[in-house]
């Protein structure tokens, strides 16, 4: 079941989505395997510290971030990867490494990819390494409120 406090934010705002069952998932890749969906559909959540705030960045499931350019978009060279300790406690209905874009509903920034932004619906974790939600991308850019830049490229593997 996609995380109480997602389910309740969507049902609440009237947004249309689709809960999607998979099998036992943990990459990116896997998930969209998984649950035959295009890499460049699926948005994964990756937390990223800048100057010792955590943010969260949204991109393509088949993409990586690009560090390089988020120093730049951030004019902060103290820009790195999150790790599991310094973000467990922040989403506690959510599996670790499950938990969906919506920073907004856990007090964090959000910022998402110009890329991701260029598609109609998207999918993401519901909080599970075994559910996905499926929108449409208006609906989370309108609950959510990105702010949309380029920091990712599209990955090789």
């Amino acid at each position: 079941m996609p995380s109480k406090k997602l389910k309740e934010f969507l049902d609440k705002n009237n947004v249309k989505y689709v809960a999607i069952k998979h099998s036992l998932a943990f990459t990116a890749q896997e998930i969209a395997a998984s649950a035959h969906i295009k890499g460049k559909n699926l948005a994964k959540t990756v937390l990223v510290k800048v100057d010792g705030k955590m943010i969260m960045v949204v991109l393509p499931a088949s993409y990586k971030v690009n560090f390089d350019q988020l120093r730049e978009a951030f004019g902060n060279e103290n820009v790195r990867l999150a790790n599991e300790q310094e973000f467990m406690d922040k989403f506690p209905e959510c599996e670790v490494g499950a938990m969906p874009p919506f920073g907004n509903l856990y007090g964090l920034d959000v910022y998402v990819d110009e890329s991701l932004a260029e598609d109609e619906e998207i999918a993401f974790n519901a909080g599970t390494h075994t559910e996905l939600i499926q929108m449409a991308y208006a609906d989370f850019e309108r609950l959510v409120q990105p702010k949309k830049m380029k920091f990712s490229f599209l990955s090789k593997v």
